[in-house]
C-alpha cells in the first residue's frame, strides 16, 4: 500500500493478526521486505513501512535526520488512525525507535530494540559513515551493500544458505543512493540516547543475534541494565540480521513479549 505525507509517497505493508499495533521499522541499507518472515507471523496488526529513499518510498532532495523519519512514521500512524502501537525497530531502526519515544511518548505501548544501540557514533563510527557515503556516490549502494554483507550474517549462514545472502544481498543493491548517503548522514549525526533509557516507562523487549560483530550484545546488555523491567533475548545462531537468520525463535520472542 502507499500512502502520501509530509511531502512524500510512502509505501508500507500491513497484516491484521492480532489486535495490537505493531510498527516495525526496517535497518540499513534495506527495506520493508526485511520483515517478510515475520509480517504474518506475529500476533500483532503488523504495519512495515519503507522509511523515505528506501524501497518504494520516495527520497526528496535534502537531508533527513534521525528524528526525520521519526516524524514520518508518527504521520503514518496518524493517517491509519492509530493513538498508540508497539514500536520495534532493528539497527538504525533501533535509533529511530528510541527518537521516536523521545518525541511521542504517548503513542508507545511497547517498545522491541533489536540488533541496536543507544550510544551516538565514535569519532571512527563517524568515518565510517561519511566514507560509505562516498562509495555509494561514487559506485552506488550495491557497493555499500557488497561491504556490509559479511557483517550482516554468520559465517555458517553465508556458507550454507545462499537464498539468504541473495536476498540480503538485492535487497541492499536496490536502494537509492540518495536514500542511502541521507540515512547515513543522519546516523552519523544522531544524538546519544544512552540518557533516555532510565526513564523509559513502557514494557521493552532487547533482541541481539550471539553472533552480531556489527553491533555487539553488550550493547544490548547495557540497554538491559539501563532500561527498568526490560527484557533481554539472545538468539544464537545469529548475526546482525536476527530476524531473517532465525524468525522462528525471533518471532517466538516477540509473540511471547506481546502476550
Amino acid at each position: 500500500m502507499k500512502i502520501q505525507l509530509r511531502g512524500i509517497e510512502m509505501a508500507y505493508d500491513e497484516s491484521h493478526n492480532g489486535e495490537i499495533p505493531l510498527l516495525l521499522i526496517h535497518g540499513f541499507p534495506l527495506d520493508r521486505t526485511l520483515w517478510n518472515s515475520q509480517l504474518r507471523a506475529l500476533n500483532a496488526r503488523v504495519i512495515a513501512p519503507d522509511l523515505r529513499g528506501f524501497g518504494e518510498s520516495e527520497m526528496p532532495s535534502g537531508a533527513a535526520t534521525i528524528d526525520t523519519y521519526a516524524e514520518d512514521l508518527r504521520a503514518l500512524l496518524d493517517a491509519l488512525n492509530l493513538k498508540h502501537a508497539v514500536v520495534a525497530g532493528l539497527s538504525m531502526g533501533g535509533y529511530i525507535t528510541l527518537a521516536f519515544y523521545r518525541k511521542y511518548p504517548e503513542m508507545v505501548r511497547a517498545l522491541i530494540l533489536a540488533n541496536t544501540k543507544a550510544g551516538a557514533d565514535s569519532a571512527d563510527g563517524k568515518k565510517g559513515r561519511d566514507d560509505n557515503a562516498a562509495l555509494a556516490r561514487e559506485k552506488g549502494a550495491a557497493a555499500v551493500g557488497e561491504k556490509m554483507l559479511p557483517k550482516l550474517l554468520t559465517p555458517k549462514t553465508a556458507g550454507e544458505r545462499p537464498q539468504v545472502v541473495a536476498s540480503v544481498s538485492a535487497m541492499m543493491a536496490r536502494q537509492s543512493i540518495n536514500g542511502v548517503v541521507a540515512a547515513l548522514m543522519a546516523m552519523r549525526d544522531r544524538p546519544d540516547s544512552t540518557p533516555m533509557l532510565a526513564p523509559i516507562s513502557v514494557p521493552t523487549l532487547i533482541i541481539t543475534g550471539a553472533e552480531d560483530n556489527l553491533i555487539p550484545p553488550k550493547e544490548s546488555e547495557l540497554m538491559r541494565d539501563n532500561i527498568p523491567g526490560s527484557k533481554l533475548v539472545v538468539i544464537p545462531g545469529a548475526a546482525h540480521l536476527s530476524n531473517v537468520e532465525q524468525p522462528e525463535a525471533f518471532n517466538r520472542a516477540v509473540n511471547d513479549f506481546l502476550k
